[in-house]
């Protein structure tokens, strides 16, 4: 037996990790008896940075492996370096037996817009090109071209899976399932307009074919879900995020009386004029806020 621990959304470059803040994780996946790691995508903003903290692990002990999300995405040239990074690591489509009956699969994914409440696709593309990162990604062709590609390809690797008898453990990046879609309401509902770019209902159709598809772990949605049990497969999203949208943050603003209301865009510059009191209580804490941003799967 063995046990997965699988993290998105590290962000160790915005979040300011460096060699002490990952020991301590490190050493909770030791007390956890974690005897395999994989990071599904926004490792860093840079892949140089993502390789580093795999390496961290890996010279630790730790098989590590990680597949690439929209902020890597970011920083590497053209569709081959996207889906076919060359490091014998990275899982895009290829996965690696966890024992003679599992398999992890990488899958960096895409999105298609179909969570989005705006049915033009030129609207969703132009308010891409000026609120969304993603604009400086170099893809082949249009998002819903360029996903339903990808899930070809995906579908054929999951065919060739379930003719082996493969259970599978999915992680991926982007959405599946609309039921990890928010939809704010009142002034926050400008915010919605970015639900296009998060994922793709076709990918999570796609899974719905597949029993042996077990598990499925994905972040990129910077909030946390409770497991979902969906057509026999196990959803999983509890991305670690930005320092400023913690829970252990929103406790250290809300402890300390510095704001009535936690309001994650807005206390970046407020945590600028307390760093020395937040440093010493994420010191404490952010142990806390590493066990609550991993999933844990045995096999």
């Amino acid at each position: 037996m063995g046990k997965l621990a699988v993290i998105t959304d590290l962000h160790a470059d915005i979040n300011h990790f460096d060699d002490h803040e990952l020991t301590k994780l490190f050493a909770l996946l030791r007390e956890q008896e974690v005897t395999r790691l994989h990071f599904a995508g926004d490792t860093a903003n840079k892949i140089d940075q993502t390789l580093a903290v795999n390496h961290f692990f890996r010279k630790r002990g730790i098989p590590t492996t990680f597949n690439l999300g929209n902020h890597e995405m970011g920083n590497v040239k053209g569709e081959q370096m996207i889906e076919h990074y060359p490091d014998s690591h990275f899982l895009n489509l290829r996965y690696v037996p966890l024992n003679h009956e599992t398999v992890l699969l990488g899958f960096n994914g895409w999105y298609d817009y179909s969570f989005s409440e705006i049915k033009d696709p030129q609207k969703n593309r132009s308010i891409k090109n000026i609120y969304w990162f993603d604009r400086i990604i170099d893809r082949f062709s249009d998002d819903q071209t360029v996903n339903q590609e990808i899930l070809q390809q995906l579908r054929n690797v999951l065919d060739d899976l379930a003719r082996k008898n493969y259970q599978v453990i999915l992680a991926t990046h982007f959405v599946p399932k609309e039921e990890f879609i928010v939809h704010l309401n009142g002034k926050y509902q400008i915010w919605n307009k970015l639900n296009a770019f998060l994922g793709s209902q076709a990918l999570g159709e796609l899974l719905d074919h597949y029993s042996n598809v077990k598990h499925v772990v994905f972040g990129h949605t910077h909030r946390r879900f409770d497991d979902q049990t969906i057509y026999d497969t196990i959803y999983s999203c509890r991305p670690l995020g930005y320092y400023y949208e913690w829970r252990i943050t929103r406790n250290f603003v809300l402890e300390n009386q510095l704001a009535e209301v936690f309001i994650p865009m807005k206390m970046r510059s407020l945590l600028n004029k307390h760093q020395a009191e937040f440093a010493a209580y994420k010191e404490e804490h952010l142990l806390e806020e590493f066990r609550q941003a991993m999933t844990l799967i045995s096999y």
